[in-house]
Formats: structure tokens, C-alpha cells, sequence
């Protein structure tokens, strides 16, 4: 990315964008039609989630959106199992609003609590979480210390034993590896929308987005303590990958 980290969006002109945006968040089969595997990663880390924690109490989605996440984990509970009480936490008031229809929807009985904000301004309750989910939110850090002090708060919201599961956008550490890598990104794009929607996607990734490499992520989860982690997906320029905190 060439844009200087201080120079990229700001929190507001992140919640404006995403105020403005809530329809093309709101398609449970299909994703972001912007991110390559969203069906799969989605179902990979909702399903990994449960692999972990087959009865949560109690969940948090990150950068909810309008609560695809959520309801997938939903969807995919084991016969039988009480649905667990979900937070959902976003930016974007409309989204979260969109969210919350969505879950009640899915599963009137299950306790909803909505956060409205920035994670890093919440005072969530530490020690709480069985899952935590954080779906294409994390590529909005930007320093090095922004990413250390969000991963040390999500570590301490998960009760010992709980997981965090995370679909993003990355970058790669070789540059030669990583321009071929943005290349086939761009002709996923193309084939979308043409040649067009490919630039409007790369510009605004390149004003609003400051992702990180996999490896980068994975060696951040094991300093602040979690003590197994794992790679589910890799595509191109999305991976999805979690980390378990120890009991």
C-alpha cells in the first residue's frame, strides 16, 4: 500500500461508507461478492468456532455488518444445542440495525445485546466470550502498537478455553509474492465487474484498508498469549485463521 497509514480513512469515513452500504452485506449465501471465498471462509470459521466451543454461551461479532456470521454460527449449532447469547458490535448503525433484525429473526430467544462504536472505545466484559468472530474488521488497524493493543483486548474478552476466528483481507511478506498475488485479486475483480470495478475496489482498498500478512497475524496471537493457532483458507489476498486461549 502507498498511501502513509495516517493519511488512510478515517473511523468516520469508514461508518459513513458503511452506513450507505448495507444491502451488499446482507446476502447470507454469498458474502461480499469483493472477497474471494466469502461462502467458504464464512462457513470454515463458523464451523471451526463450534469444532472448538460445540456449546457456547455466549458470542461476539466483530464488525458484525448486517450479521451473516452470526447467523451462519447460528445456523450451524449442533441438533439440540441452546442458542447461545450473541453481541453483535459494528461501526455502522444501520448495519448493526440490519444485524439485530436479522438475529432475532434466526433466533428470537437467544439474549442480543448490540454494541455501537469502535471495539477499541468498548468496555465489553473481559473473560466473557466463547467465540469471538471478526470478519474483514481487522484490516482497518493500522500501527503496529494499534494491532498489539486490539489483540490484547480480545484475548482478555474470551473466557480461558475460547476462540477467536477471523476471514480478512491480507497482504503476503515477499513483495514479489505479494504483487502476484494482488494481480490475481485483480482478475477475480474483473471477472466480476470488468476493468472498472476492479479500480474502484483496488482504490478504495488503497484509501481505507492497511492489512497485514497472515504470518504477521498469527505471530501477534501467540505473543499475547494464545497458544494454538491455525490457518483454515488461504486465497490469494483472504485467509481465514483463529487462535485458542488456553484454559
Amino acid at each position: 500500500m502507498k498511501t502513509p497509514l495516517n493519511e488512510k480513512s478515517s473511523t468516520e469515513d469508514i461508518r459513513q461508507r458503511f452506513d450507505s452500504d448495507v444491502e451488499r452485506f446482507s446476502n447470507l449465501d454469498t458474502g461480499q461478492a469483493s472477497t474471494i471465498d466469502a461462502p467458504l471462509s464464512m462457513e470454515l470459521i463458523t464451523q471451526a468456532a463450534l469444532a472448538a466451543s460445540p456449546s457456547p454461551s455466549r458470542i461476539l461479532d466483530l464488525g458484525c455488518g448486517a450479521g451473516n456470521n452470526t447467523l451462519k454460527l447460528l445456523q450451524s449449532l449442533p441438533a439440540g444445542n441452546q442458542a447461545p447469547a450473541c453481541d453483535l458490535l459494528d461501526l455502522s448503525a444501520p448495519m448493526l440495525e440490519r444485524a439485530r433484525e436479522r438475529v432475532t429473526a434466526e433466533s428470537p430467544a437467544s439474549e442480543l445485546t448490540t454494541w455501537h462504536g469502535d471495539l477499541r472505545e468498548q468496555d465489553l466484559p473481559e473473560n466473557s466470550y466463547d467465540i469471538i468472530i471478526a470478519a474483514a474488521v481487522l484490516h482497518h488497524l493500522r500501527e503496529d502498537d494499534d494491532w498489539t493493543r486490539t489483540f490484547q483486548k480480545i484475548y482478555a474478552l474470551l473466557k480461558p478455553g475460547g476462540s477467536l476466528w477471523v476471514s480478512d483481507l491480507v497482504t503476503q511478506e515477499h513483495p514479489a509474492i505479494h504483487e502476484l498475488m494482488w494481480s490475481r485479486y485483480g482478475h477475480y475483480l474483473e471477472g466480476h465487474g470488468g476493468p472498472e470495478y476492479r479500480d474502484s475496489v483496488f482504490a478504495y482498498i488503497e484509501k481505507e484498508d492497511s492489512p497485514r500478512p497472515v504470518t504477521y497475524q498469527l505471530d501477534l496471537m501467540r505473543q499475547v498469549g494464545f497458544t494454538q493457532v491455525d490457518i483454515l483458507h488461504k486465497n490469494s489476498t483472504f485467509a481465514a485463521y483463529g487462535g485458542i486461549k488456553p484454559t
